[in-house]
């Protein structure tokens, strides 16, 4: 398992410098115009390919030469859909890095991912019930609920992605939670503990190139593909919404956040216009480096994940409203200091 990681890494690094050279040579890159885009120069752009292929290949290589990845519930046409859906991210994200699509163009490869996802197989049977108990799931109700939850995280981390190696490195510590979590006895679920670390592995070699100060970005098809795989990594890990919930709790409050400010603003048009309104610009904004707000980001991701490793249910439900008042305060006080200035 820990050799799938290493090899996967590797991978990822060669892959980026590869995919950032590519970048560079077409053109396809994010320049800096003010604004959201804080960046000093023009960064390459197609990232996530490079997180994409080496999933792919050490994925397709495992299944081919050993059941590392099938021993349990997860089949081979899971794996398919997964890759199929992870596909589609990396063609409609090319488009947006190349065209600058309209969001109302931009969020049909997410969706089109998500209903491939979906026709392969990913699904949720049961949610454990935090007040005891499981709630068995009826297939167009499992449907539904991935659809909605694989949106909503694909959406989160684009959004997250706004500082370098914000997005990747809280989406790894999505990964390794799970990754920990099917290694427990508990749990013990070895094809997914494989899957999870390989994962980590891809999208750690590419933030050795994300992080601060960044070389490449992550694309359009990147941003979305790491929520994609945190997203379908808790799905495929039995339900464990949960866990990817309480990692990724802070980015998901900080999008409806800025989702309801926009609609009242300028209704459905205005959701996805983009600004500088999200809580890493606004703590920017207030003086923070950008390596001090992702520490931050990822310590909160951390110590929150570390608890669904040892809370349950009830106790995950109550660290979760914890998370939502923290959200809150903070909410409060940028909003009376802006006001204030």
């Amino acid at each position: 398992m820990v050799v799938a990681g290493i090899v996967s890494f590797a991978l990822s690094v060669v892959a980026t410098v590869v995919v950032r050279w590519l970048a560079i040579r077409f053109g396809i890159v994010d320049r800096p115009t003010g604004g959201r885009k804080i960046h000093a120069k023009a960064i390459p752009l197609l990232g996530g390919l490079a997180i994409f292929v080496s999933i792919a290949a050490v994925v397709d290589m495992l299944l081919l030469t050993s059941t590392s990845l099938t021993g349990g519930d997860i089949s081979v046409r899971h794996y398919v859909g997964f890759l199929l859906g992870g596909t589609i991210l990396m063609v409609g994200g090319f488009l947006d890095d190349k065209l600058n699509l309209p969001a109302k163009f931009a969020i049909i490869a997410p969706i089109i991912a998500a209903v491939t996802a979906i026709a392969f197989g990913i699904e949720v049977t049961k949610l454990t019930n935090p007040f005891g108990g499981v709630i068995l799931l009826e297939h167009w109700q499992s449907n539904i609920i991935v659809f909605v939850w694989l949106l909503i995280v694909m959406y989160t981390t684009k959004f997250l992605d706004g500082l370098d190696g914000l997005a990747t490195g809280v989406s790894s510590i999505g990964a390794l939670m799970v990754l920990l979590l099917a290694s427990t006895v508990a749990y013990f679920q070895p094809d997914v503990a494989t899957f999870a670390i390989v994962c980590l592995g891809a999208m750690l070699g590419f933030l050795a190139f994300n992080f601060h100060p960044a070389k490449i970005f992550l694309g359009e098809g990147g941003s979305t593909f790491v929520g994609f795989v945190v997203g379908t990594l808790a799905v495929i890990s039995g339900g464990k919404l949960a866990t990817a919930l309480l990692v990724l709790a802070i980015p998901m409050l900080d999008v409806v956040w800025i989702v309801v400010r926009r609609f009242r603003v300028g209704g459905l048009s205005q959701v996805f216009k983009g600004d500088r309104k999200h809580l890493h610009h606004r703590l920017l904004d207030r003086g923070w480096s950008q390596r001090q707000i992702v520490a931050a980001y990822y310590l909160v991701a951390i110590v929150f994940g570390c608890s669904a490793l040892f809370l349950q249910s009830k106790e995950k439900l109550i660290a979760l409203a914890a998370i939502v008042a923290l959200m809150f305060v903070v909410a409060i006080v940028l909003s009376k200091q802006e006001k204030g200035v």
